[in-house]
């Protein structure tokens, strides 16, 4: 059975290697070259004012070309991964899955050079001459003591960023576990004694970084397959290796393990055994690194050593130290402020940012992609996880602001809070375009009642709102389901310590709802009882009763659930006063830019009256996000090509508006293809009200506008904001089951933008 499923896997790994076209990389072009103007710009003769302009300040390469985002990973296959000595050809696979985890994490370019060149000093030579290609390398599975010598000269010679990865990025998420290691054991580098097994080059740099972050040298203890590395050894030894010589007549790993607090291994299987770990100081730390056996199994180290904080290089066990915590984000900080190298206080920089990370609660896209695992800082929980977005933020920030504070940053970012968020908003893509409706928000505080407080995803986003907003959350559910789930997924908060809670079994004011309920329905042949029986097992209706009675400023509901469900009872509770559904609003980001589209839900055959009411709103809505409304009414037809059912509606619509005279852009009826593209607008109906694409699609029905919408999600990777319920004075919205919690964090905060701030 094992061998069936070994043999299924290396199957599996070589066909995604192989289809649907080979290798992991493709190059595309972020220009457009349709016509002979592209072609002019591109090519001849327009490159060479692009030209002209490096030659005259070689710093414009970064204005003008990719090379200022552009890494090479560069590697002659001399230790590549476990698999040691293969030839640059046989690593290719690993350099391209490399430039990949750069794009993917960071955004950053990347070109795999696999150079067969075994010699250090010509492979450094060849690295040299590439600089006025790249704006930073990544040297890779280069094995010891060769990568150092490469480095070393390449570093010396080169002005532009020079990063060993196998050592120096093993170093700092070993660095920034070790920190939180330490931080839960209760103890302090420069009180530590560490025995490391490993003589490389990432067990070297381990050591440095240990050294940096405040262990003192003569703690440090350093075996490799001979034994220890101590004064006066003449056996298998380089500079790098002498430099944590001890003085010592000890001379094996058994004898020099006594009384350790960190055993650091990164050598190969079975090396520490557990008879050694009982050797150890109380709350010992195993980092056992050797990939794809470690030196000791984690369930070894517990037989002896229940206590212990252990981490290894797999992803099947807690703690794993995976370099990709650390080279894109390290590299995209660097690149961003044209660093001239990667030194000293980058590196810690790195280190304590990952650190800090894991400290803080987990984010829901890192628990969605790791569902079922605890992800709460602890023993089991010391470096976060690589599909953390905050990564990129938080780490390339501090990586940033460390180069320009050690000086080797020669183009320096003016605002460090700025380049967080746009670094946020290139992972949360939703981050730059909600950010007038944060900043909106942030001017009052309101009161939102989450009608389904018991889902993980509602729990997430009322302690975001905690975290980043000043509104306050109010659930409703079950107080003991609530606390639960929050402390099983790693969340801070509990009820009624951090957010008011309403439990539909058990709460004082449920007289006080129902007979709101019934005041409010006793002429819609709602009875006494079924007003009692709905306060008890509606959570939607609850919400919408604590709206009426001003418990609440704004309600949020259907995280389960059909919206039209949900509707009818914001419909019969709070559609009052003149508020009443106009229509449901998506905002749809996409890779050029946010597209709306009306309305989603509401209305399946609205009169134009209704589609006036939704192309008014639909305006008023946009602008909170500090756009310019731009609207096309869809339809079929197309300026009246076609006497539809559709096409009679819109153009009734349009002469209901034009009698209105608003202040903002639309025309229609057209087809969608003529909303969004000008030209072929211009040409069908020249002199249209319309400039530019439309940023608005309004259909007249919910069949149309729903299904644009999800084929926008689903097919071009659209990111959906919403939907926004128009019409109610903000008092309440309803989301669909697909959103997620950052979905519901943005929606909390367009319901705690007062209305004064968009009517």
């Amino acid at each position: 059975m094992d061998e069936r499923r070994q043999d299924t896997a290396r199957q599996a790994a070589l066909d995604y290697h192989e289809f649907p076209r080979p290798g992991k990389l493709e190059i595309r072009a972020t220009k457009p070259l349709a016509n002979g103007r592209d072609l002019s710009r591109a090519y001849s003769p327009g490159v060479a004012e692009a030209c002209l302009e490096i030659k005259a300040d070689p710093a414009n390469a970064s204005r003008f070309t990719a090379r200022g985002n552009l890494v090479a990973v560069v590697t002659n296959g001399t230790a590549v991964l476990g698999l040691g000595n293969i030839g640059a050809a046989a690593s290719k696979p690993v350099m391209e899955g490399k430039a990949v985890l750069f794009k993917k994490f960071a955004n950053i370019d990347c070109f795999d050079i696999e150079v067969d060149q075994p010699d250090p000093e010509k492979l450094a030579d060849i690295v040299c001459a590439l600089e006025p290609t790249f704006g930073a390398i990544n040297l890779e599975d280069i094995k010891a003591p060769d990568c150092f010598i490469v480095e070393r000269l390449c570093r010396e010679r080169m002005n532009i960023p020079v990063f060993h990865d196998d050592q120096h990025g093993t170093a700092i998420v070993v660095g920034a576990a070790a920190t939180n290691a330490l931080r839960v054991a209760g103890k302090n580098f420069e009180d530590i004694k560490v025995v490391s097994t490993g003589g490389g080059a990432a067990g070297i740099a381990c050591l440095n970084m240990l050294l940096k972050l405040g262990v003192k040298r003569e703690n440090v203890w350093l075996c490799d397959i001979h034994g220890l590395v101590y004064e006066g050894r003449a056996e298998d030894m380089n500079p790098q290796k002498s430099e944590f010589a001890q003085a010592s007549d000890l001379r094996s790993l058994a004898d020099v393990i006594e009384g350790a607090d960190l055993f650091l291994g990164l050598s190969g299987p079975g090396v520490l055994k557990s008879a050694l770990v009982g050797k150890m100081a109380s709350r010992p730390i195993i980092f056992a690194l050797a990939n794809p056996t470690p030196e000791i199994l984690p369930d070894e180290v517990r037989s002896v050593a229940p206590d212990a904080i252990i981490a290894t290089g797999r992803s099947d066990f807690p703690n794993q130290v995976n370099n990709v915590l650390c080279f894109p984000f390290i590299f995209r900080g660097a690149l961003d402020v044209g660093a001239t190298t990667i030194n000293d206080e980058m590196e810690i920089a790195c280190v304590e940012g990952i650190a800090a990370l894991a400290r803080a609660t987990t984010a829901a896209e890192a628990a969605a992609a790791y569902r079922g695992e605890t992800l709460t800082f602890g023993p089991d929980y010391l470096i976060p996880k690589p599909f953390d977005p905050r990564l990129v933020g938080i780490v390339s920030s501090s990586v940033a602001r460390a180069a320009m504070e050690s000086g080797v940053a020669t183009r320096p970012i003016a605002d460090l809070d700025a380049y967080k968020r746009q670094l946020d908003g290139s992972v949360f893509r939703s981050a730059l375009i909600m950010r007038p409706v944060f900043e909106a928000a942030a001017t009052c505080q309101r009161r939102l009642v989450f009608a389904e407080g018991e889902d993980e995803r509602v729990l997430r986003a009322a302690n975001a709102m905690l975290e980043e907003t000043t509104d306050v959350p109010i659930l409703i559910g079950r107080p003991d389901v609530i606390a639960t789930r929050a402390e099983r997924a790693g969340l801070p908060i509990r009820p009624e310590k951090d957010f008011e809670i309403v439990n539909p079994e058990n709460d004082p004011r449920y007289r006080d709802y129902w007979e709101t309920y019934h005041q409010l329905m006793a002429r819609r042949g709602v009875s006494p009882d079924i007003a009692r029986a709905i306060m008890r097992t509606n959570t939607t209706a609850i919400a919408a009763v604590m709206v009426s009675r001003g418990e609440a400023d704004s309600m949020i509901c259907g995280t389960f659930g059909q919206y039209n469900w949900h509707l009818q009872y914001v419909r019969q509770v709070l559609a009052r006063g003149g508020l009443h559904p106009v229509g449901a609003l998506s905002m749809i980001i996409l890779e050029d830019g946010p597209l709306f589209v009306a309305d989603t839900q509401c209305h399946n055959d609205p009169t134009p009256e209704q589609v006036m009411e939704t192309v008014e709103g639909a305006a008023r809505h946009v602008r909170r996000f500090g756009l310019t409304p731009k609207i096309a009414l869809c339809a079929h037809s197309q300026f009246g090509n076609l006497d539809t059912y559709t096409g009679r509606k819109m153009r009734a619509a349009l002469e209901l508006l034009d009698a209105r005279e608003p202040d903002f852009m639309y025309d229609g009826e057209m087809h969608v293809d003529a909303a969004l593209d000008p030209e072929l607008r211009e040409r069908i109906f020249p002199g249209s009200r319309l400039e530019g694409a439309a940023n608005v699609l309004v259909f007249p029905g919910t069949d149309a506008a729903s299904g644009v919408r999800n084929a926008l999600k689903m097919r071009a990777s659209g990111l959906e904001v919403g939907p926004i319920l128009m019409g109610m004075g903000n008092r309440a919205h309803i989301v669909t089951p697909s959103i997620t919690a950052r979905g519901l964090l943005n929606m909390s905060v367009l319901a705690g933008t007062p209305v004064a701030h968009y009517s």
